[in-house]
């Protein structure tokens, strides 16, 4: 056989041979009691993920409604200073419509200086501190200031630099937090990715430290619970309205409506049918 016909041929096999592992492998590493939830320092990882597809404008640019449930299974990335990256699969989210919505922050399509990324174009985040101390993260959609709350996420990757990072804002030492602890929150979420008002404004589209990527065989209709959202108080009509979406069955969820479910079972809405 000729030299560069061999050469051709052993280059082949070795690319018939090379499997690099895909994204959908992410959500296995959460699936072993007392596994490292870490990948390791894999080559062939690293090259994976940074060829995965990054989740661009035209999927951010859709109805408050439609987004929040177009979120779910989606995956936030989140990129640490040190050059650890924290992956979780979103779970749960709440829908705000802007104006006409008694319980948004731009409710009579007030704008300000602390809601400006509702206003700004879809994809942006919008960062608010509650009770002085926590932090809450939404993502602007279509709509006068309209966004979507991200309430919970399902923790795949770096879910011990999550543990820290959870730790290191808690002020009294506490026990280890279990893996369904880390994210299922608003505020939680924001601890175990080290989200702070100074991602307020930020282009997740094109932030160096925060994205997102599509999540692997996205939820149907019937996985879906819509319910009303938590915490709005006294709101009239809107605080009845079912603007929260969640993955049912995902033991990540922050507040399960178990009334809502039965409901769902009831007319033959099972999961994953």
């Amino acid at each position: 056989m000729p030299r560069k016909r061999k050469l051709l041929a052993q280059l082949s096999a070795l690319q018939n041979n090379t499997s690099f592992p895909q994204i959908g492998a992410v959500e296995q590493l959460n699936t072993t009691p007392g596994a490292d939830p870490s990948p390791k320092n894999s080559k062939y990882f690293v090259i994976e993920k940074k060829n995965s597809p990054q989740l661009q404008e035209d999927f951010f640019n859709q109805p408050c409604v439609s987004l929040a449930k177009s979120f779910l299974g989606q995956i936030l990335v989140r990129k640490l200073p040190d050059g650890r990256e924290l992956w979780g699969r979103i779970v749960e989210t709440e829908a705000y419509l802007g104006g006409e919505d008694e319980a948004s922050h731009s409710k009579g399509g007030k704008q300000t200086q602390r809601n400006a990324a509702m206003f700004m174009k879809p994809g942006t985040l919008y960062v608010y501190q509650i009770y002085g101390i926590y932090f809450c993260m939404n993502v602007s959609s279509q709509g006068e200031g309209a966004a979507v709350l991200l309430r919970s996420l399902e923790p795949l990757q770096g879910l011990e630099a999550m543990r820290e990072l959870r730790s290191a804002s808690r002020k009294a030492p506490s026990r280890l937090l279990k893996d369904w602890q880390l994210c299922n929150g608003p505020s939680k979420l924001c601890q175990a990715f080290g989200i702070d008002k100074a991602f307020d404004q930020r282009d997740l589209t094109q932030d160096a430290a925060i994205w997102m990527v599509p999540g692997q065989d996205p939820p149907g209709e019937q996985d879906v619970v819509a319910t009303t959202r938590i915490g709005i108080g006294n709101r009239g009509e809107w605080a009845q309205k079912p603007l929260r979406f969640y993955l049912r069955g995902n033991r990540f969820v922050s507040v399960v409506d178990k009334k809502m479910e039965r409901e769902m079972a009831a007319r033959g809405h099972s999961p994953g049918s």
